[in-house]
């Protein structure tokens, strides 16, 4: 609800004073990120769990910095890029990407950003969310037949899954099935095939294969379409994430997928 709200016309200065004023609840958030960012893509606001993730004793460390000045190159001018398309109107909503968790590892959230604007309807920042993908909700009524349909991806990752193939494995209409694994995987099904193809394809890159096997290995038609989905979901490209892995670098959120930053 706090994020809806931020669309909400109102002058930056005094959405930072209001915010201010609930510092204590968004530090409290560890399993999320949060920050708010001016026009020229530079924190702001941010939360603890944002800090910590950085390696930063606190979030003033980051005011009036952009996060290309955070990160490494060529990556922290890729996230900046990303921040500066939200503040040219465009909305970033749902988007799956590997996140850094607690202990500095990798895993899966969800990130949400929006530009903010003033009362004249002019952009005068953004701001940002992302949450840490939860565990799969094993108490809910109809997740037996979702985790059906989760173990039944796993297994086929490696060729094309139709919609209607799932639909049929769960008894369950299309909205039924998103809606129910929206709420018990937070994942729509489309994201649980590609978080499956990724996971794959994070792990053979650690190895010799070839790039063009890999992506066919995990499902993709193409080397193009398996870079181009590795590179939006991870930031790097295949070739980068092993590369970096072979010089030693922590493939981490401090030098990975920084774009919920």
């Amino acid at each position: 609800m706090l994020f809806e709200r931020l669309t909400a016309p109102c002058d930056l200065a005094e959405f930072l004073g209001s915010l201010q004023l609930i510092q204590p609840l968004l530090d409290a958030m560890a399993d999320q990120t949060f920050f708010v960012k001016d026009a020229a893509a530079r924190y702001l606001l941010a939360n603890r769990t944002l800090a910590q993730r950085c390696g930063l004793a606190d979030s003033t460390a980051l005011r009036g910095r952009t996060a290309e000045e955070v990160f490494p190159a060529p990556l922290g001018a890729q996230y900046t890029a990303q921040d500066r398309e939200v503040l040219q109107g465009r909305r970033l909503s749902d988007k799956l990407e590997l996140h850094l968790y607690p202990g500095r590892e990798p895993g899966w959230c969800m990130t949400h950003k929006l530009p903010l604007y003033d009362r004249a309807g002019r952009i005068i920042g953004m701001a940002g969310v992302s949450l840490d993908l939860q565990a799969a909700q094993s108490s809910h009524p109809a997740y037996h037949r979702l985790a059906a349909v989760d173990a039944h991806i796993r297994e086929h990752f490696s060729r094309p899954i139709a919609l209607t193939e799932l639909t049929a494995l769960a008894g369950l209409s299309t909205a039924q099935l998103e809606r129910l694994c929206k709420r018990i995987y937070g994942l729509t099904p489309r994201q649980l095939i590609h978080k499956a193809r990724l996971e794959e394809a994070s792990r053979l890159l650690l190895q010799d294969h070839p790039i063009t096997e890999i992506a066919h290995r995990c499902g993709y038609a193409d080397h193009s379409a398996f870079s181009r989905q590795f590179k939006s979901l991870t930031g790097l490209s295949p070739s980068d994430y092993r590369q970096a892995h072979q010089n030693g670098q922590p493939v981490t959120k401090g030098n990975f997928a920084c774009s919920a930053l």
